[in-house]
């Protein structure tokens, strides 16, 4: 009997020890596909100041850090991550430390939102976002409603910063890239019949394509053939591709985002058509796609403006800091990554001027920081004396990249 009492306990034992342990959560619960904690992730590197830590300056980032645009999220969050290092290694901003916080919104403007909301709960005061253009259009209404001032690095659709005056960005507006475009087609003689293949269902590749034809009529060029695509559809262009080169374009803008110009150049090349492929800042990263043929987008040009081999003193700085932080991310060295570290620098700069502190009201630090960044000149990566003007947009100038043996250079 006593044997069978002793069994009966052990048997006891062993069961609590099972459920216990069911509630454990163990490294093969975790999803494939979960963040890990490592930049990139919403999860700050060890060395930077506590996101709970109080009397520090709080800049929150929305991006997507997950999902097909996750290369644009991901550069932001670095250069961004980056600049507030240095920062903070220099003493902070008006001797306060800085603390910024990225939340994933996957390229979904109600996602967004929520992340916006969840950023307002930590107690941010400044937004650096969205990264996109929809998802910035949504969070810009509610920044403007709560007078918070929102930087957009890479945020480049008209409307994006149209809710207010407390909205700037650092990147170019998608009628800059137009414009520019289709000037620099002209003045350099690339082309004089050009296609357009863009996303009808995404502000901003119909925001740049709506103003490159507009533009390239005064240029000369004639647009033979314009053809969409929409998300739902965007993994077959051979419709597309087949109405340009009919029409008989030399050169084909692709105005969209570098996954579908990934798939479409692939496309393109199976059907022997390789006319002159030109694109908006939308490119930069293409080479850095896992899987991706990099001899695809041999002879891609597109707008940028960042160039990872330019020589000179910030950006040759910046590459070196970025390589040195983040030595197995060489994929994100972009131009998105370029215009979050100016960011930054950019809300110090007006920080300072306005002296705006962590007791400062969310609203306040609106007021302040949108005169201030009207007066400030910011050398930076992507643009020397760059100013903003009141409607939010600045005034640099912009550059023209070309893929050559798989190295992005200068064109």
């Amino acid at each position: 009997m006593k044997v069978k009492q002793i069994l009966a306990l052990v048997l006891a034992l062993v069961m609590c020890f099972a459920l216990a342990s069911c509630g454990e959560k163990k490294p093969s619960d975790t999803p494939s596909d979960a963040p890990s904690a490592e930049p990139g992730t919403t999860e700050a590197p060890a060395a930077d100041v506590s996101f709970e830590k109080e009397g520090v300056i709080k800049l929150g980032g929305i991006g997507p850090i997950t999902g097909d645009l996750a290369q644009y999220g991901v550069a932001v969050q670095l250069g961004a991550e980056l600049a507030v290092a240095e920062i903070n290694a220099a003493g902070g901003i008006n001797g306060y430390e800085v603390a910024f916080k990225m939340e994933d919104d996957t390229g979904a403007a109600d996602i967004a939102v929520n992340a916006y909301n969840a950023l307002k709960d930590w107690g941010m005061q400044t937004l650096v976002g969205t990264v996109t253009s929809t998802p910035c259009v949504a969070v810009s209404a509610e920044a403007v409603n709560d007078n918070m001032l929102l930087l957009t690095p890479s945020g480049s659709s008209i409307d994006a910063i149209s809710a207010g005056d407390t909205c700037f960005r650092v990147c170019f507006s998608d009628d800059n890239q137009g414009i520019v475009a289709a000037d620099y087609i002209a003045d350099k003689a690339l082309a004089t019949k050009v296609g357009v293949i863009f996303n009808s269902s995404d502000s901003y590749s119909t925001g740049i394509k709506d103003n490159l034809v507009a533009e390239a009529a005064k240029k000369g060029l004639e647009i033979v053939a314009a053809e969409a695509f929409t998300n739902d559809n965007a993994t077959d262009f051979s419709a597309q591709l087949n109405n340009v080169k009919d029409a008989g374009a030399e050169l084909v803008f692709l105005s969209m985002y570098y996954t579908p110009a990934s798939l479409l150049l692939k496309q393109a090349k199976d059907m022997g058509y390789a006319p002159i492929f030109f694109g908006p800042d939308g490119m930069d990263g293409i080479l850095g796609m896992e899987n991706f043929d990099t001899t695809l987008a041999e002879g891609l040009r597109y707008l940028t403006p960042f160039l990872e081999n330019a020589t000179d003193d910030a950006t040759v700085k910046f590459v070196e800091s970025f390589k040195a932080k983040y030595p197995d991310r060489a994929s994100y060295l972009n131009q998105f990554a370029a215009d979050a570290y100016d960011a930054i620098y950019a809300l110090k700069a007006a920080y300072e001027l306005a002296d705006v502190t962590p007791e400062t009201s969310v609203s306040d630090a609106g007021n302040l920081l949108k005169d201030a960044l009207q007066k400030v000149s910011v050398d930076g990566v992507t643009g020397t004396a760059m100013v903003w003007d009141a409607d939010g947009e600045p005034q640099k100038q912009p550059r023209v990249a070309i893929i050559n043996n798989g190295v992005v250079e200068a064109a």
